[in-house]
């Protein structure tokens, strides 16, 4: 059974990101799993810092956006929204081109706050960045 009430599809999730940072770096989504979503972001030249490598920033926005959509699906989107109070990332490897794939899965899912942990891997399916994002549940007025 899955954690996701929103019942969400890789085409609403690509499309609710038409015309935002999404889109523009590349985040495109990938699989829903019933307890998990994935993503992949092009390792190129929207995502490279001055060195030619993957950008920790752009790293941690594929974070961001993973947590936050799964998130997003497990409550009912007409009475609460989701907001971001933490985020953290340890990068443990460079990238300098490809494909990057992340996969969010929950540590907690609360009435008031989600715990999400994202991994990031390669091609090869090394680990390429680790984060946790917390998300406040707040009831909509």
């Amino acid at each position: 059974m899955s954690i996701f009430k929103a019942n969400p599809t890789l085409a609403t999730l690509n499309k609710m990101s038409a015309q935002t940072m999404v889109a523009h770096i590349g985040i495109e989504f990938t699989h829903i799993g019933v307890d998990h979503i994935e993503a992949k972001m092009p390792v190129d030249h929207r995502t490279h810092q001055p060195l030619g490598l993957l950008h920790g920033g752009a790293s941690v926005a594929l974070a961001e956006t993973l947590g936050s959509v799964a998130a997003t699906c497990c409550i009912d989107m007409n009475t609460q929204y989701c907001v971001g109070l933490e985020i953290n990332a340890n990068h443990i490897k460079s990238v300098k081109s490809g494909f990057v794939y992340g996969t969010a899965k929950p540590i907690h899912i609360g009435k008031k706050t989600h715990v999400w942990e994202i991994r990031i891997t390669n091609e090869a399916k090394e680990i390429i960045c680790i984060s946790r994002i917390t998300m406040a549940i707040i009831d909509r007025r």
